[in-house]
């Protein structure tokens, strides 16, 4: 018994004496030295980040955070926000139902909760946009609770640790067991941080570094000599596609009409090219935002299929397409490009704007890239 208590210290002291000398620094964190030097985290930052990492890289997040951060430096300023204003400040971090819930989950903690964010998980899940790893998140590094934080690196750390030969969505239960064993009372932000650290900078998806690892002497993969086969991989499904179209329409002022998606659904309250819903490719529909019922028949073969743009007797004019991957499928848009005609007035969810500075989600971004060009040849 003493030696496995002893084998379990050994493991969390091991990669909390690497994290104090090789922690990133990222503008969200408060580093172990700053710790030791009783500095706490703000959990608004804590919190803000989590949402961001969800589905989306460091590199990408740390600019964008702090461009955030700049507008709404505290909860009850994102509280007061205009919701547009944060969706527009969101545009190409994807996953738009997370700002959502992120401001409605600000207004909940200004209003309702005194500016206070909970400190447990359980507390925490109830907020809109909390969930269990986010929560755990949030509790460990903000509140340092003892909460099991297991993101995709730390995913990739325990699956090497203990040479667990099936792939991860099945061995959820599995991980969470190991790392219980292992999980510190004490500093438990800071381990989890350590893992994640770890596995971005150490134990990576190619070529991992095991004999620089801290943590290598308690490693099942490295002793085998193979930890690159871990995690095992799933069998990859082909992702489905679909298409659509999208209608660039600019007035004689250069600006381009965008619309007002539905606050529910993909891309939920952001604003792009105005177009019909998306189909997958063998012709039967996908509902994103409409009903099916209410779907019309697609034809890719007809040039003249014009009824879902804004100003269908204008003169359009085939600029190209865009290709956009989304999580669960690939997205093929075809873009047309047409000058207003005379008389045009535009719909209520419609709105001009400057096409070089509209935040909209990547794709329409591209869409629109594109109908610039079109214009400029």
């Amino acid at each position: 018994m003493g030696k496995s208590s002893t084998s379990r210290q050994r493991l969390s002291d091991d990669l909390l004496d690497w994290y104090d000398r090789h922690a990133r620094d990222l503008p969200w964190r408060v580093g172990p030295a700053a710790r030791r030097g009783g500095v706490r985290p703000d959990p608004y930052r804590v919190w803000l980040s989590e949402i961001m990492l969800q589905q989306t890289t460091v590199a990408t997040v740390m600019p964008r955070f702090d461009a955030f951060l700049s507008r709404w430096p505290n909860v009850e300023e994102l509280a007061a926000a205009a919701e547009d204003g944060v969706l527009g400040e969101w545009a190409g971090l994807g996953y738009y139902a997370r700002a959502r819930n992120l401001h409605a989950c600000a207004r909940i903690v200004s209003n309702e909760l005194g500016g206070v964010f909970p400190d447990t998980e359980d507390e925490l899940r109830t907020l809109p946009g909390i969930g269990p790893y986010t929560a755990a998140a949030i509790a460990a590094i903000a509140f340092d609770r003892r909460a099991i934080v297991i993101d995709g690196n730390i995913e990739r750390v325990g699956a090497r640790l203990w040479a667990i030969d099936q792939p991860i969505k099945q061995a959820t239960d599995q991980l969470r067991a190991e790392f219980d064993k292992h999980w510190p009372a004490e500093r438990s932000g800071d381990f989890a941080q350590g893992l994640m650290d770890l596995g971005a900078m150490v134990c990576t998806p190619r070529k991992p570094s095991c004999l620089t690892c801290p943590i290598r002497r308690h490693c099942a993969a490295a002793a085998m000599g193979n930890a690159d086969i871990f995690p095992v991989k799933a069998a990859k499904k082909d992702k489905p596609r679909r298409r659509g179209q999208v209608f660039a329409l600019f007035n004689d002022a250069g600006e381009i009409l965008l619309e007002k998606r539905p606050s529910k659904g993909l891309l939920g309250g952001m604003y792009g090219l105005p177009g019909g819903a998306w189909h997958v490719e063998n012709g039967t529909a996908q509902v994103e935002n409409v009903p099916e019922e209410n779907l019309p028949e697609y034809d890719e073969q007809r040039s003249d299929h014009y009824e879902n743009a804004p100003a269908p007797a204008a003169q359009w004019k085939l600029a190209g397409g865009v290709t956009h991957v989304f999580t669960h499928f690939k997205l093929d848009l075809t873009v047309y490009v047409a000058v207003r005609p005379r008389g045009f007035r535009r719909a209520a969810a419609h709105k001009w704007f400057d096409p070089d500075e509209a935040a909209t989600p990547t794709v329409m971004r591209k869409a629109i890239d594109l109908a610039l060009a079109h214009r400029a040849n």
